[in-house]
């Protein structure tokens, strides 16, 4: 079954640059909760540091995949400002993208797979390539959201998310980082 391993990566926008609506929308909480000055700098250093965790926030800077039956892969990645030429190290292609044409490329590789195959994936990558997609106008061409649950998952787009399969649907108390698990 042809199975394709995604991973991204993600950077936040600079709060700086948000208009006032969205820093108070985002910040109204720390003005409430914080005890002290100090206490609200901290805090409000941990939000613009954490900007990057929300697809409403943040952007994909990086989508890999990871052809399992062939051992190939690609690279998709932001480089703005930058004109390079796409370029293949080992079994790698690697190409500079917009976020928007990182998703077009993505979703249309998509539709060779089956199978596909995270770590975190249900409650990050695939949640925020969904939103990018919708905010980039590009279509999913996959439902990888289906269902949690591998038994309960349609024939012809499962969606195995290492975490959860690791540690049971949540029943192990600590997690653990894919590091740790390898």
């Amino acid at each position: 079954m042809p199975t394709l391993i995604i991973d991204i990566e993600t950077i936040g926008e600079d709060f700086d640059s948000l208009d006032r609506a969205t820093q108070d929308s985002l910040s109204w909480w720390i003005k409430r909760e914080a005890d002290s000055e100090a206490e609200y700098q901290a805090d409000l250093k941990t939000l613009k540091d954490g900007l990057g965790f929300s697809p409403l926030t943040g952007e994909i800077v990086v989508i890999g995949v990871l052809d399992v039956e062939q051992n190939q892969g690609a690279v998709y990645f932001a480089a703005p400002g930058q004109d390079l030429v796409p370029f293949e190290e080992g079994n790698f292609k690697f190409e500079a993208l917009s976020e928007k044409a990182m998703l077009q490329k993505f979703w249309q590789g998509a539709l060779r797979y089956t199978e596909f195959v995270t770590f975190n994936g249900k409650s990050f990558d695939i949640p925020f390539l969904f939103v990018r997609s919708a905010v980039n106008a590009v279509k999913p061409t996959k439902n990888l959201m289906s269902n949690r649950y591998l038994s309960s998952q349609k024939a012809g787009c499962r969606h195995v998310d290492l975490l959860d399969e690791l540690n049971f649907y949540g029943a192990v108390r600590k997690k653990g980082n894919l590091h740790l698990w390898s």
